[in-house]
């Protein structure tokens, strides 16, 4: 059930819209339009409820020879219902079903562009339906796949860096057995290595900084022969992360990627040709880099995360003095 809409200037332009003199193809233009403006930076989710009901709005204007506008309708709906925060199975599933109705018209009559666009969105919803076993993670890799082919490096590189992560990421959580474990984590790496190649940090660095911090992830936790040449790598990975990140302008972003290159210096020997002298140098940077962690997630109210930061740390303590 849509709550009701609460924002004043909505309903102030919901009543010119409905006096105006505008034909109806226009004002089905010009509620999506809002829908849109809604979407683009929501402050609450009301905001988002908001774009969802003016998609209604004009959805339920789209005569039977609006199939196109009735598709971008419910496209629009759907990218608002899986942007709501705590967004739950229901909203999901009401999302995945407003993208099946309008993709094959999109396919039809829409620009390969806004087609692309609702594959992406598909494939985020689908993914996100995974943990309530309601979808198949190979579902949301094959809408990706169809959106790669109009969202090149070339053309789309912001997209394509989107695209190729969160390929990436749903083959980290594909359940797999035990011995194909290595296979999904090693098409992780290869995904995110093949983004970098074309994902360079001087024109794309917001990209390019989220790609090296999640390669830097499926590096540390790569089941490998050669465990201390990956962390080494995914430190690597983090360091060229943080030539973006800083505690200024990104805090969250930045609190995130030394936290994780934490976790690894944690479980790297100070000399990796002599794992047996420990690591006492690289656990006291760990722990700084915890600290620093730990109180920008305070800071922002990121609760959770900062928990599993303090956790992380007192382990830490404990190890190094026991060192």
């Amino acid at each position: 059930m849509t709550p009701s809409m609460t924002d004043s200037a909505v309903k102030a332009a919901m009543a010119v819209i409905a006096s105006s003199s505008a034909t109806t193809q226009e004002k089905i233009e010009m509620l999506i339009e809002m829908a849109q403006g809604f979407q683009k930076k929501p402050k609450t989710a009301q905001d988002l409820w908001n774009a969802v009901s003016l998609c209604h709005q004009a959805h339920d204007l789209c005569a039977e020879d609006n199939l196109l506008w009735k598709a971008r309708a419910k496209a629009g709906m759907a990218t608002a219902l899986k942007a709501i925060p705590d967004v739950g199975e229901q909203l999901l599933l009401e999302a995945k079903q407003r993208l099946e109705e309008a993709l094959p018209i999109l396919l039809e009559f829409a620009p390969q562009e806004e087609v692309a666009e609702a594959q992406m969105n598909l494939g985020l919803v689908l993914q996100s339906l995974v943990p309530f076993n309601l979808a198949r993670m190979t579902d949301s890799i094959q809408a990706y796949q169809k959106a790669l082919q109009v969202f090149t490096w070339q053309k789309y590189p912001q997209e394509y860096a989107i695209l190729h992560n969160n390929i990436a990421i749903a083959y980290l959580s594909m359940p797999l057995t035990s011995e194909k474990e290595s296979l999904r984590q090693g098409l992780a790496v290869q995904t995110f290595e093949e983004a970098l190649k074309h994902i360079r940090l001087i024109n794309h660095p917001r990209e390019y900084a989220m790609l090296q911090n999640n390669l830097g992830n499926a590096l540390q936790y790569l089941p490998s022969s050669h465990p201390l040449e990956n962390i080494l790598r995914a430190i690597a990975a983090y360091d060229e992360a943080l030539k973006v990140r800083d505690a200024k302008d990104t805090p969250l972003e930045y609190a995130n990627t030394i936290s994780n290159k934490a976790n690894a210096l944690f479980n790297l020997p100070d000399n990796p040709e002599k794992p047996e002298a420990g690591n006492l140098k690289n656990m006291r940077q760990a722990r700084t880099y915890y600290q620093e962690a730990w109180e920008i997630f305070t800071q922002h109210g990121q609760i959770e995360q900062a928990e599993v930061v303090l956790q992380m740390l007192q382990e830490l303590e404990t190890e190094i003095d026991n060192s």
